[in-house]
C-alpha cells in the first residue's frame, strides 16, 4: 500500500511519519498492495477548539473510497483514532464483499442444472 503523508500548515516530523507507517501496517495487511492512502494532518488555529490536532485519512481502494477524520489535543492520539476508524471501515468492507461473494456462489449453485451421469453417455 502506498502511503502519502501531508501536513497542512504543520511540519511532518520523522517521528510522526514512522509512527503513522507503523500504525497503518495493520490496515495495509488487509488491503491490496495497489491501494493508496493519503494522510493529512493539520492544526486548528481557533483557540476555543480544544481538539486542535486533526488527522484525516483517505483510502482509495478498487471501486471504493474510505475516509476517516478525528481530532484530539495530541497529534499522535488523533492519528491512532483515525487508524482505528479506518481499520473498522476496511474490515466492514471486506466482510460485506465476502458475504456478497458467498451469497452469489450459493445462488449460482442452487440454480445450476444438475446433470445425471446417464445423460452424458447417451449423446
Amino acid at each position: 500500500m502506498q502511503i502519502d503523508i501531508k501536513g497542512r500548515n504543520v511540519p511532518v516530523s520523522d517521528k510522526l511519519r514512522r509512527h503513522a507507517e507503523r500504525r497503518l501496517g495493520k490496515v495495509s495487511r488487509q488491503v491490496s498492495p495497489l491501494a493508496r492512502l493519503e494522510l493529512e494532518i493539520s492544526a486548528e488555529r481557533n483557540p476555543r477548539v480544544a481538539d486542535s490536532q486533526v488527522a484525516e485519512a483517505t483510502l482509495y481502494l478498487k471501486g471504493i473510497t474510505l475516509r476517516a477524520r478525528d481530532a484530539s489535543p495530541d497529534m499522535m492520539h488523533s492519528l491512532n483514532l483515525v487508524v482505528e476508524e479506518l481499520s473498522r471501515q476496511v474490515k466492514r468492507h471486506r466482510d460485506k464483499r465476502r458475504k456478497r461473494r458467498e451469497a452469489h456462489a450459493a445462488a449460482a449453485a442452487r440454480t445450476a442444472p444438475r446433470s445425471s451421469p446417464g445423460l452424458s453417455a447417451m449423446g
